[in-house]
């Protein structure tokens, strides 16, 4: 089942992205986030009218996605950038696939134009995911960010969300 979260899902969204700025390099950070910084998140979002979602799965939350501006600047302002985290135990099982539909359907609704994910090249899962789902590779940033002491690589894919943001077949040939 996925829902709009609301507070009450805030330790479980702490648990599980604590969970992943620890053990992977899907969160270029090594901070653990606090309940209450999860708080002021969540709030901010929602004032802001971005969407925070959550999967639940036995009555318990196994997930959680959102989008939020790409860049602060008003040029901008039809292109969202997204976020998924899946629970460790809980990944490869589709919950990602159904974060990432509601998202577009959200961004869509909203009249966002363009949804953009940047992604450690080495996530192959995530990065098969967004291709299954339209996404479109717009670059590879070699060696721009590091975690675990090692150098890593972001892929920015994008997704056109109505034609306005479709590209010509001149746009796609340079």
């Amino acid at each position: 089942m996925i829902r709009d979260a609301v507070n009450d899902d805030v330790p479980a969204i702490v648990e599980i992205y604590n969970d992943v700025v620890a053990r992977t390099t899907a969160v270029w950070s090594e901070t653990l986030v606090t309940a209450a910084d999860r708080r002021a998140w969540l709030a901010e979002r929602h004032a802001r009218g971005f969407p925070v979602l959550v999967v639940e799965r036995d009555g318990r939350v196994v997930g959680f996605a959102s989008f939020g501006d790409f860049r602060p600047w008003p040029g901008y302002r039809h292109t969202v950038e997204l976020s998924i985290y899946v629970a460790a135990g809980c990944r490869g099982r589709g919950i990602g696939r159904q974060l990432l539909v509601e998202l577009i359907a959200r961004a869509r609704r909203l009249g966002k134009r363009t949804m953009i994910a940047g992604v450690e090249a080495s996530n192959v899962a995530s990065l098969g995911l967004h291709e299954r789902l339209g996404f479109r590779r717009g670059g590879r940033l070699p060696g721009v960010g590091e975690k675990f002491d090692r150098p890593l690589d972001l892929v920015l894919l994008y997704l056109p969300l109505n034609s306005l943001t479709e590209p010509t077949a001149g746009a796609a040939a340079r």
